[in-house]
């Protein structure tokens, strides 16, 4: 909750928390382990400006106000240009990007109430299930980013239930 009322102070527009740090405390709860954060990724929306220069500035905001954690902040107005693809139009359709659909998923806190963004459902995160999401199975330079990503994670060599599917 510390995470999440800390970036709704931020007041970005379309702010979300995403992918692996909701991911991974799910499958430690379903693996009974306590893994480390390896990183917070903040995720907002705004077309006004796409600066890398700002979303550092929104990191060391976040590590001034808490200093260990893994902060990593993006800007989905940008996050196109790495997968090659047409522009993002929100924070949703950033996550609809997101690889694999366990790690779609974003969370925010909204009138003091937990907001789930999920534009593949949850039952893959709950299931540990692990495929990729539309279009990364969909388009062939996606597919082997997929294939990559699912190789160098490693995932099962942590959380061994997991079942990965490479379509």
């Amino acid at each position: 909750m510390s995470i999440l009322k800390n970036v709704q102070a931020l007041q970005l527009n379309d702010c979300w928390v995403a992918a692996g740090v909701i991911r991974n405390k799910v499958w430690d709860y379903l693996h009974n382990l306590q893994t480390e954060i390896n990183d917070i990724d903040v995720i907002y929306f705004d077309k006004s400006d796409r600066s890398t220069e700002t979303e550092k500035f929104l990191e060391s905001k976040l590590q001034h106000i808490m200093p260990t954690q893994p902060w990593s902040v993006k800007n989905q107005a940008r996050m196109h240009i790495k997968n090659k693809v047409s522009p993002y139009l929100s924070s949703f359709d950033g996550v609809a990007h997101f690889p694999e659909t366990p790690t779609a998923i974003a969370v925010r806190l909204n009138n003091e109430k937990i907001e789930i963004m999920a534009p593949y459902g949850l039952s893959d995160l709950f299931e540990g299930i692990v495929r990729p999401t539309p279009p990364f199975n969909q388009n062939a330079n996606l597919h082997t980013i997929y294939l990559n990503r699912i190789q160098n994670k490693n995932w099962r060599s942590i959380w061994y239930n997991l079942i990965i599917k490479s379509e």
